[in-house]
């Protein structure tokens, strides 16, 4: 099981109330609501092995340098370490604290300078033997679902309560390509929220379209540039005239698969792995109950 830790612990600072404190005042709503979530998912789906992947670089410069749109509505400052991301206010301080509570606790978390979580997450979903689920709230990371290797995403789609199991079917269902070719959807119709142009006038729907016909984002800009193929004049126009968009854009897009990966140690601790500094923690920030449930459902998994 692979953990989106940044997207899960986004869902829950915004899914649990910021009435939650610890005992000198502070918000602890984010930690303690992925604490929970982390132990629903040990409790409901029993995975071997567990890694919390995060963004050692939630910006890397080298997508930038292809599409300098790339997150640009994010940036809340430039510094001489790069650009920082816009957090809420209340949710940045409870990161280290979420950090450090995974440590103590001795669930395996992996993060690679120079790279997104979704990229490690790309890594070891390609090279893991056997089932994997990936747990995001992130779309992007439909092109990982895989059938024929096991690879499905949970996608929370209430809070963090209720998980959509996201395989190529329901894929298929509801955006008309299956994980394999979910990238080459997503370069067509761009996305806003990554600062992601598209193809102008090309939406999702459409570019389903095109690739079921053609097979895939090669295929459609082969197309295009073949007068005799069937496309229609606008289309045609719309995918030649977006060809420097289209030479970079996957790249961009497809996460990476081939991340040098640090050692590290995927397997559930039955125990606390620092029990000192986890009961430190505990006591500092007020964890309480859902650190608890996280250890009952870490002592109990098979």
């Amino acid at each position: 099981m692979l953990l989106d830790s940044a997207s899960l612990y986004f869902r829950a600072f915004f899914g649990v109330p910021e009435s939650v404190r610890s005992p000198d005042g502070q918000p602890v709503n984010a930690v303690r609501g992925l604490l929970d979530f982390i132990a629903r998912l040990v409790t409901d789906h029993q995975p071997d092995q567990l890694v919390a992947c995060t963004d050692a670089d939630w910006r890397p410069q080298w997508r930038v340098d292809l599409i300098p749109s790339y997150k640009t509505h994010r940036v809340a400052a430039e510094t001489d370490a790069g650009a920082e991301e816009e957090v809420p206010d209340t949710l940045s301080p409870q990161v280290p604290v979420i950090m450090a509570v995974l440590d103590a606790v001795g669930i395996a978390r992996v993060g690679v300078p120079g790279y997104e979580a979704d990229d490690v997450i790309g890594t070891l979903a390609a090279s893991a033997p056997g089932p994997v689920d990936v747990v995001t709230g992130d779309r992007d990371l439909f092109q990982l679902v895989d059938d024929t290797r096991g690879v499905r995403v949970l996608y929370p789609v209430k809070g963090v309560g209720t998980l959509q199991s996201t395989d190529d079917a329901l894929l298929v269902e509801k955006y008309g390509v299956a994980g394999a070719r979910y990238a080459d959807l997503a370069v067509l119709r761009g996305d806003p929220s990554d600062g992601l142009p598209g193809v102008p006038g090309i939406g999702e729907k459409t570019a389903a379209k095109l690739l079921a016909q053609f097979g895939s984002l090669t295929g459609i800009q082969a197309a295009a540039a073949d007068p005799a193929v069937k496309l229609t004049p606008t289309q045609r126009a719309r995918i030649l005239d977006a060809a420097d968009y289209l030479a970079v854009a996957p790249k961009v897009v497809e996460v990476a698969k081939d991340v040098p990966l640090p050692a590290f140690d995927p397997a559930l601790p039955k125990e606390p792995l620092d029990p000192m500094a986890l009961e430190e923690l505990a006591a500092r920030w007020g964890l309480g109950g859902s650190l608890q449930r996280l250890l009952e459902a870490l002592a109990h998994a098979r």
